[in-house]
């Protein structure tokens, strides 16, 4: 092969490799990102839901030893319901928007159209204004869903603006595209911080309720029964001690307890009776320093 055509197809080679290599930092770039920062709010909020819960029950979220799968596990039920409300308005919105958007091209209900968007989203702005107020200045009397409602104000205000533009300019926008860039990226931020506040709350409210209603459903929890060579010292009464043989072959039983979970290489029971104002939570390790048996 001449040398010109060999240089002129290691060239190729290397730019074809060049090529592939620019490919797939091209895909890692674009899905990396989403998925730390999709992992990191699992994570967050597993957290949030977690420790909330420890506190109701009087307790220090870092005892549980939980890794981070635990938490991205657990923030699964703080996220269904937000997520399935997020995506079912989000339908109904991009329905509508076509809709609107469809008449106001044809003409048909301009005026009305344009006069209630302006009316709207003056409401819109002032529900957020109020909102905001009243969180900054009685926060523990806010209620859980006030920073959703603050971000469907901010996103109806800035479509029923967009609806205004496009009536009066009869065109997409009457911005330049880097302005619209702008616009987007500033309300999408406000919209995603205020999401992400809400659903840190609703996450916490999950937690607590879940501590509480252990309350009611402790007597379902698996029943446990602990055998150890030595006394335990186990301090609540609610949890009976029996001692069961005679000589080496004496163990000490320990009735009452209820599995609540096993993590960070420890058990962690609750007793009948248990409630998260006057109730002990029990720690043992899973090791072969006791024998736990378990029934319904």
């Amino acid at each position: 092969m001449p040398a010109g055509a060999r240089h002129r197809a290691m060239t190729e080679a290397g730019g074809d490799e060049r090529s592939s290599w620019s490919r797939a930092l091209g895909v890692i770039s674009a899905i990396g990102p989403p998925v730390t920062v999709a992992t990191a709010l699992l994570f967050y909020f597993g957290w949030a839901r977690a420790e909330a819960q420890a506190a109701q029950m009087g307790l220090n979220v870092s005892l549980f030893g939980y890794a981070v799968q635990d938490y991205i596990l657990i923030s699964i039920n703080a996220l269904f319901l937000p997520l399935v409300c997020i995506l079912a308005a989000s339908v109904v919105w991009l329905a509508l928007d076509r809709w609107l958007r469809r008449r106001i091209e044809e003409g048909r209900g301009r005026a009305l159209i344009l006069k209630a968007a302006g009316i709207t989203a003056l409401l819109s702005g002032l529900l957020v204004g109020v909102s905001l107020v009243l969180a900054v200045v009685e926060p523990a009397r806010t209620a859980l869903f006030t920073p959703y409602l603050m971000a469907l104000g901010v996103l109806v205000a800035t479509w029923c603006m967009r609806l205004r533009r496009l009536g009066r300019t009869r065109t997409s926008s009457a911005l330049s595209s880097e302005q619209r860039a702008v616009e987007t990226t500033l309300i999408l931020s406000i919209v995603t911080l205020l999401l992400f506040w809400g659903t840190a709350d609703y996450a916490q409210a999950v937690g607590r309720r879940l501590a509480l209603n252990f309350e009611q459903g402790v007597q379902y929890m698996p029943r446990a029964e602990v055998y150890s060579p030595k006394p335990l010292g186990i301090g609540s009464t609610a949890v009976t001690e029996v001692r069961v043989g005679d000589g080496d072959g004496t163990l000490y039983r320990y009735d009452g307890l209820r599995l609540l979970v096993l993590s960070g290489g420890r058990f962690f029971f609750l007793h009948d009776g248990w409630t998260p104002r006057d109730g002990t939570v029990i720690v043992l390790p899973d090791d072969n320093s006791v024998r736990i048996e378990f029934r319904r």
